[in-house]
């Protein structure tokens, strides 16, 4: 067994980045990914010659800026582009509404709806400015007990955010805040994705503010595109690590943790290969860490419990294609247009998507799901081949498992159903796709490994979130198995292509290898 300090489970860029902290501080790590390349969700591949595809993951802006200036990420081709404008929503009636980074712009497009809706959006936008401001410092640092967050802001002010954040739905709070139904379903279009929630569902408002969260090229609670796709973020991840020393194989699933005298020693791969270390870091997620590759016997049944109860449940699909020419949408015809190059959201209202999650909740595909577009070639033409073009729709509500037969068979009907609902948008849409696939909740997790095909690695609603993250009292990114630490999306801040799980956990790792063990730990 060769011996390593640290063994990365899962070759994702939250384990990536944490194997590229520990490196960079003289450990000597070895991070084993079960895929043929590294980046777990956040990964381009060329299914069909010419035209790179964001297979999973699709939009950048979560990753923490001072990861990438620590990591020095840049310098191995880390790239972002500011997606502008942000969202671009067209409507049955042949309206659209478009929302800019550039408030002024924003502003005029408000007013076609509502005049009072355009006076309310600056004083909202300065409402979640704030919340955000609040929350960031704590997403770099281990999760902090709720009660200790909300004696940050006194009086009122810590009320209405108690309320807006961990009891109340999107729907709630924009309906308080505006009067266009048209303005509110464009905003709430960041309270469902990834989330196998309505609209109005209790806890949506927090999983709106998450997606305030990005930062891209100085522009903050903004979304961007990485140049090449998502897997450049990834790959400048890991040769960042790399140049540290740090050790990455791929197409090496691990099979087993190996356990001696209660605390971790290694890890066996499906091959039979084994490797030996003192501590492991898990990047998957924990019911996969927990109940597959834990032996049964290792865990307390009370944690086991809370393990098997965590919410996993996939919301959506992936609609992938390559495309000869861009959509023309009726609301605003020609191509290239301004709202190419930004999100293309189907959502016409709240109750819309409300159905769509309802339809769901029987376990079937929506009838008429929300979906969540972009082009990346309309920006960045180094994914498409000359004159054509990349699309790809996230869209919901897709159940983990149809209450009628499999994924594999329901595609071709998937397929068309999202067809149907493009076409009344645009209607040159299928004359436009040269080739397409469908990334369905079981091909995420048989591929990816995440439970339920949940892009979180479980459900980021207030009730598994901070200190109840993955489970209550196991927040620390330390777990019940001496040795072994979670460094996912699994842990403290949660999902999305962020590294701060990866970031913390080393932090907390570090401190512990540089920590003489005790009598009992040796």
């Amino acid at each position: 067994m060769a011996d390593f300090d640290v063994i990365v489970v899962g070759g994702g860029h939250n384990g990536l980045v944490c194997a590229a902290y520990l490196a960079r501080s003289g450990a000597k790590v070895l991070v084993l990914e079960q895929r043929p390349l590294v980046g777990g969700a956040a990964v381009t591949e060329e299914p069909w010659p010419g035209f790179r595809i964001n297979t999973f993951s699709y939009a950048a802006g979560l990753l923490r800026p001072q990861i990438a200036e620590d990591l020095e990420l840049r310098r191995f081709g880390y790239e972002t582009i500011l997606l502008e404008p942000d969202v671009y929503v067209p409507f049955p009636d042949g309206r659209s509404l478009t929302l800019w980074n550039d408030l002024e712009k924003t502003l005029t497009e408000i007013r076609r709806f509502s005049e009072a809706d355009a006076r309310a959006y600056p004083k909202y936008l300065e409402y979640w400015d704030g919340v955000a401001e609040l929350l960031e410092p704590f997403l770099l640092s281990p999760p902090v007990p709720l009660s200790d967050l909300m004696g940050l802001v006194p009086g009122a002010e810590m009320e209405r955010l108690i309320r807006d954040l961990f009891l109340r739905s999107a729907g709630d709070v924009l309906d308080e805040w505006f009067e266009s139904e048209q303005l509110k379903a464009s905003l709430s279009t960041s309270s469902i994705i990834g989330t196998f929630l309505g609209p109005r569902s209790p806890g949506t408002a927090y999983v709106l503010l998450h997606h305030k969260l990005g930062h891209i090229n100085g522009t903050e609670h903004a979304w961007g595109i990485a140049r090449g796709g998502m897997g450049t973020i990834s790959q400048a991840i890991a040769r960042a690590a790399e140049s540290h020393g740090a050790i990455i194989r791929t197409s090496s699933r691990v099979r087993r943790i190996i356990l001696e005298n209660g605390r971790t020693s290694g890890v066996e791969t499906e091959d039979g290969a084994r490797y030996a270390a003192r501590m492991i870091a898990s990047g998957v997620d924990a019911q996969t860490t927990f109940l597959r590759l834990v032996p049964p016997d290792a865990l307390d049944p009370t944690f086991a419990r809370q393990v098997r109860a965590i919410k996993s449940q996939g919301a959506a699909l992936k609609f992938n294609c390559a495309l000869e020419a861009l959509p023309d949408f009726s609301a605003d015809p020609g191509a290239p247009r301004a709202h190419h190059r930004g999100f293309v959201d189907i959502i016409p209202s709240i109750d819309y998507a409300e159905r769509a999650y309802t339809e769901a909740r029987g376990g079937r595909f929506s009838s008429a799901p929300f979906m969540d577009c972009i082009f990346q070639s309309a920006i960045d033409p180094s994914v498409a081949p000359p004159g054509n073009h990349t699309m790809t729709c996230f869209v919901q509500y897709a159940p983990s498992h149809l209450a009628d037969g499999s994924w594999e068979d329901a595609k071709p009907a998937a397929a068309e159903t999202i067809l149907e609902v493009l076409e009344g948008y645009a209607p040159n849409i299928r004359r436009t796709i040269l080739h397409s696939e469908i990334v369905s909740p079981e091909d995420i997790e048989r591929q990816l490994g995440m439970t339920g095909g949940n892009i979180f690695q479980g459900d980021i609603t207030p009730d598994q979130l901070f200190s109840f993250r993955p489970v209550p009292g196991w927040s620390g990114y330390r777990t019940p198995v001496p040795g072994l630490y979670l460094c996912g999306s699994a842990a403290h801040p949660g999902g999305g292509v962020m590294g701060a799980p990866g970031h913390n956990a080393a932090r907390v790792i570090l401190g512990d290898h540089r920590r003489r063990p005790t009598a009992d730990e040796s």
